[in-house]
């Protein structure tokens, strides 16, 4: 009886013919722990309905066009999944790069969100533990692969300016607009929001950048940088283990010991919020979806590695502003703009999460993994990210902490960031970077214009 009302109702949740149970922990437990994350990306999520699709016979067809129905046509930045083979043919046919490189971007927009889906999909089944290390795996693939591509490469210097973009964009960019519009939405309200997440971020922040700051105070010790080159990469990979080590630490306490401080709960919602926590496609098929969405997503990122520096020179443009500047607010999009959404409803704690927990989770996890993953690439990858470079990490993270040091939230604390991100930016922009395959170094000062009037 049971097993007929499920192929009945939801056909779709159908795993070789049989009805996967979702236990009671699987199916309420992870409602509790949503991640901010998650239910950042969801504000781009559409209901589907199933009423059509439902009248087909077939079973087997209509599971693939439920899935094609959700995984595809269910959120609402499906408009630009067209980019994805627009830029696949403009890449065969060789039009221009640059062009390549555009649509490269729009199309890693919808697949990022689509990534978040499907990893909250999977959590319905294996429990919120599993959810949450496999959101915590996941949560940036769109950087890692793309980091990978770069290092693969030997495009070191491409590789640290996205992740420190990345970094810079969800400290100052991100937050900075969520606290200026939630502010501006709620000025007659008092915004408030819990200071102990923020706390334990900014902690994690700060070993990190102690991490960067002394691979580059270390060059300037000697009394030629040549001298300490070898040292500092043996320095970075030696601090590279121990900000994983510090990560794994994070992650236990986030998921196990302290799980109460992270849980996201979007209230209010009642029983719109009740039906977002049941599975809309069964396990193998997320399972699949997943690896699918990676395919493409290594398969645009290896473009986009390709094609950057053309952009560069076609558009006038340095490839540390294209990369710092770029590449982040495109690549997570629906993510940025989940948390500025949340901020408009007054749920900083959600703002928080995502602009917070995205900052420490690239800078504690993927840019050590990148310095060791080129270790054992062959390749020199240190945390020297360069004096300007680390100058600006470090002041974010310090006007950051300052900004969420007291619990409560106006207009004019998200403006100062977001003045501060600008500044940063226009400094990017005038800034013109030697082709260097081994780092980031030599760095002139260049205007834009002149480099234009020049080519």
């Amino acid at each position: 009886m049971g097993s007929r009302q499920i192929q009945q109702e939801q056909p779709w949740l159908l795993e070789n013919g049989n009805p996967k149970v979702l236990t009671k922990e699987a199916r309420h437990g992870h409602g509790r722990s949503r991640t901010a994350r998650g239910m950042s990306s969801s504000s781009f999520r559409k209901k589907s309905d199933h009423a059509l699709v439902s009248r087909i016979r077939c079973a087997s067809l209509r599971n693939v066009l439920v899935n094609i129905q959700e995984v595809i046509l269910g959120t609402k930045l499906s408009i630009l999944f067209p980019a994805i083979p627009a830029a696949i043919v403009a890449h065969y046919l060789g039009l221009g790069r640059p062009w390549v490189f555009i649509l490269s971007l729009l199309g890693l927009t919808p697949l990022a969100e689509r990534v978040s889906f499907l990893t909250e999909q999977i959590a319905f089944f294996t429990g919120p533990t599993v959810g949450g290390l496999l959101n915590a795996t996941c949560g940036n693939i769109t950087e890692l692969i793309i980091a990978i591509f770069a290092l693969s490469s030997d495009q070191i210097a491409v590789v640290k300016y996205s992740l420190l973009g990345s970094i810079l964009s969800n400290l100052l960019l991100v937050l900075g607009t969520s606290l200026l519009c939630g502010g501006i939405a709620n000025l007659g309200v008092e915004q408030k929001y819990d200071r102990r997440q923020a706390d334990v971020n900014s902690l994690m922040l700060l070993l990190a950048l102690l991490c960067h700051l002394l691979p580059l105070l270390f060059t300037f010790s000697a009394a030629s940088p040549e001298l300490t080159v070898e040292p500092s990469l043996y320095l970075s990979r030696s601090a590279s283990i121990v900000m994983l080590a510090a990560y794994f630490a994070y992650l236990i306490f986030q998921l196990w010991t302290h799980r109460q401080l992270f849980e996201a709960e979007d209230e209010g919602e009642g029983e719109s919020n009740e039906a977002e926590e049941e599975a809309v496609i069964g396990f193998w098929s997320s399972f699949g979806w997943l690896a699918g969405m990676t395919v493409f997503i290594a398969l645009l990122s290896e473009y986009v590695v390709d094609t950057i520096q053309d952009a560069s020179d076609s558009w006038g443009l340095s490839v540390s502003f294209l990369s710092i500047i770029l590449l982040p607010i495109v690549g997570n999009a629906a993510e940025h703009a989940g948390a500025i959404i949340f901020a408009f409803k007054n749920k900083l704690d959600i703002s928080l999460g995502v602009a917070l927990g995205s900052a420490t989770q690239i800078s504690m996890f993927a840019v050590p993994l990148c310095v060791i993953v080129a270790w054992i690439m062959g390749v020199k990858m240190d945390l020297n990210f360069n004096l300007i470079e680390t100058g600006s990490l470090a002041l974010a993270i310090i006007v950051t902490g300052f900004t969420l040091q007291d619990g409560t939230s106006h207009y004019l604390k998200g403006l100062i960031l977001l003045l501060c991100y600008f500044v940063i930016g226009a400094c990017f922009f005038v800034q013109r970077t030697p082709n260097d395959p081994n780092g980031v170094n030599n760095i002139t000062i260049k205007s834009v214009t002149d480099s234009v009037l020049s080519a």
